[in-house]
Parts: C-alpha cells; structure tokens; sequence
C-alpha cells in the first residue's frame, strides 16, 4: 500500500462514525487498562515517574490516577510508565507487545480530547490499535532486532495526537517519520535478561509520539518512517478498515510477562492432584525459548517477579493464584522462594517452532513420593481464541482497582461502558488523584 494511501486513511477515518461492532472490544481494552494503571500506582516506579515528570515536563495537564500535572509529553510518559510498571495489560501475538499501554496516554495527554464525544474518543482508541500494531509487525520485519513496544507504538501515538492537532496529510505524515526516528530503539531480551524498570519501553514510545505530533505540526520535518514505507511491509498496511487488530489483542489473566503464562495454566491445571504444595519434590515446565530466557527463581523486586517463569509457577502451585500481591507483599514468602528454586525449565522444539503466534508450555510435576504428573500443553488464557469472558474482564478491573480507587472504582466502570452516549470528558473525574 503506497504511503499516500496509508496517510490519506488515516487523515479520512471519522472516529465518531466507528461501526457498532467495535464498541464492545475498545470498551473491553479501555476498562482493563484503567484496571491496570490504578493497580501500578501503588508501585516504586510509578512514585518515580510522578516525582520526574512533575519537575522535568513541567505543565498544565493532569495526572492519571495521581497527583499533580505535567505537560503533554509528561502525561504521555507518566501515564504509559504507570501502566507499563504492572505488567497485566493487553498484547498482541505478533508485536510481541503492547499498544494499549501507550495509546491511552496518548489520548489522555492533549486538551483537544475532552472536547470530543465518548464515540470519538473509542474511535481514536481503536485507530490507535490498528497503527500500533501494524507498526509493530512490520518493525518486526524490517529491523535485525527485537525491539521494546516503544519502538512502534509511539508511531500511533503520533497518529492519534496528528487526529486530534487537526494535522494535515503532509504533518501526519512527518509526525510518522519523527516519531519513528526518535521512538526507542530498546533491545527488549536486555530487559529480559536484566528485569529493571526500563521494561517495554512503552513510557518513551509515548512521549515520543506526543512529541512528534507537537513537533510536525510546527514544521518540524521527520526521515521517512521505513516500517511505514518500506515496500517489504505493504501487505501489513493493506488491510486497513478490513482486519481490525483491536480484536486481536489478548488480556491478561495474571500481573507477569506473557511468556510465563502458559506455564502458569499447566501447573494450575495440575493442582486439584497434588495434595498440597509440600509435597512438590520438583516442577518442570517445557516452553519456548524466549519463556525460559525469564530465569529469575528468587525475584526481589516487582520487576523481577513480573519478568519471572519460575515464580509465578511457584505461586501458582503454591496458593491456586498469582495476583498483586504475588509480584509485590509476597517476594520474601521463604516457602514461595523454595519452592521457585525447585522450578526447572527446558526449550521444547515444538513450542519454540509455533512461538510467536502461539504460546505454549507444559508441566511436569514430581511429588515425594516419586509420582510424576503431567498436564496437557497449554496456551495463556485471554487470546482471542480462548478469551477472557466480559465478566472476567470486569472481574479483574475490580479486583486492580477497588483497593485503589475505592467507591471511584464503581464509577469509572459505568462510564466507560456507557461512554459511546455521552462526552469523553465525562471519564475525567474518575481519573484525578485516588482517594
């Protein structure tokens, strides 16, 4: 698909008339991040970015879910660092990450969304959700690295706050090449081997793209986004307004990396046979390569527990869960760490060969008395194939952000599931500061 084409899409697409058939899905990625982010504020780094973007980007906008504001670039990086700090939010197969963590931000950083109808404001999220991940992919394919979401999302950052500018076609289009030259070039299998708060890079991607917007429509001009451009990548662009990527996000079921959650299903999946977690002599998971590079038995921080096979296995067998308080109060738990220590894993050839697409992952469990068990091979639960239920979705938010947002966290679920018939700026008062 020529590039004029992709800009001109993008220019045209009216996110007040969004089809019917996508509310329900944006609705879904809305509240789950929301989920998401009122769980991460009770977390190190999001007492880190409030403090950094207050005195660094200075500005007039608000906070999510804390105090104080910042500028527009400041709100996109806080915002996508407090979402990224608890890893529980939406992905996608093929990026081998996440666009929903910088797409909200995105939005919540210009002054121009809260003029927009609750329609408008899922339309652009779901826009939103098409760039980011056809970026994704074809960052994928076009570069010698695995790089951070960072890298590609804040391509559709830059679209969302073009939309939202007024851009014209030619400033859309360098608010793309900007914003991909300047995105994060992160190597995510450093965060991998070495779990700090740097993560996904997404914070970065954010305000990357909110910079890029700013910038091109002062006239700053960009180098030509190549995973937009490349003729290598015209079929991922192709399909515009035909697949809708927005469905093809997975959520989550635990707060850790996708690639632990496989093994997590095994092991639950085993549990009603062992007869209690004293009785584990030894747990082996069989997963893909990139599942076993999460090697951290003993994880002595939220990063490391959230970047961790072995400990959510142990939990898992352990206590029937692995919720927030698995990667937060319960990392000196001495049971929990034995356990951990007795979690092997090995690279099974045929997961490797069906990864990125699909991920999967089986146990093998040998209790005392020298019985093995064996679970079926299992996926994460949460792909579009196996999905979350409404109800689970629900579930889940509550469970983040009760504890949080208290009564707040009631009304912020009827608005956002009510949000296609009144104004976006209606979501703004469950956002400030919680209580």
């Amino acid at each position: 698909m020529p590039t004029f084409d992709l800009i001109d899409w993008i220019h045209r697409f009216d996110p007040d008339t969004l089809d019917d058939a996508h509310l329900p899905q944006a609705k879904r990625c809305l509240l789950d991040l929301f989920g998401v982010a009122a769980a991460a504020t009770q977390t190190e780094l999001a007492t880190i970015a409030t403090r950094y973007v207050r005195s660094q980007h200075a500005g007039q906008r608000p906070l999510l879910f804390s105090a104080g504001t910042a500028s527009e670039s400041g709100v996109a990086l806080h915002g996508a660092w407090l979402i990224d700090a608890f890893d529980a939010h939406d992905g996608q197969v093929l990026t081998k990450g996440h666009a929903g963590v910088a797409l909200l931000p995105g939005l919540l950083a210009f002054a121009e969304t809260e003029a927009l109808s609750g329609r408008a404001f899922l339309g652009l999220l779901t826009l939103g959700y098409e760039i980011a991940t056809r970026a994704g992919i074809a960052l994928h394919a076009t570069a010698c690295d695995y790089h951070t979401s960072g890298a590609w999302n804040a391509l559709a950052v830059a679209a969302l706050g073009s939309k939202l500018l007024g851009l014209d076609r030619k400033r859309l289009q360098e608010a793309l090449g900007i914003a991909e030259f300047y995105g994060p070039r992160s190597q995510m299998m450093r965060c991998i081997d070495h779990p700090t708060m740097v993560k996904d890079g997404s914070g970065w991607g954010a305000m990357s793209g909110v910079a890029a917007s700013l910038l091109a429509r002062d006239g700053f001009t960009g180098a030509p986004a190549v995973s937009v451009n490349d003729d290598a990548v015209a079929s991922i662009w192709g399909d515009l307004g035909q697949r809708w990527y927005v469905h093809e996000q997975y959520f989550k079921a635990y707060p850790v990396c996708r690639w632990a959650q496989p093994a997590v299903e095994a092991v639950l999946s085993l549990r009603e046979s062992l007869g209690g977690a004293a009785r584990i002599e030894s747990i082996d998971i069989h997963t893909f390569h990139e599942g076993v590079c999460l090697a951290t038995a003993n994880p002595d921080t939220t990063e490391q527990a959230q970047y961790s096979l072995p400990w959510p296995v142990a939990c898992a067998a352990a206590t029937g869960s692995v919720d927030a308080a698995s990667v937060t109060h319960r990392l000196r738990d001495p049971a929990l760490r034995a356990l951990a220590r007795r979690v092997t894993m090995h690279r099974h050839a045929d997961y490797d060969a069906r990864f990125p697409a699909e991920r999967w992952a089986h146990a093998v469990i040998t209790l005392d008395d020298g019985t093995r068990l064996t679970s079926a091979p299992c996926e994460a639960r949460g792909n579009p194939t196996n999905p979350l239920s409404d109800e689970e979705i629900g579930q889940k938010y509550r469970q983040l952000a009760e504890p949080v947002l208290g009564r707040k966290a009631s009304g912020l679920l009827e608005t956002v599931m009510t949000l296609e018939s009144q104004p976006a700026r209606d979501l703004l008062p469950w956002l400030r500061q919680s209580v």
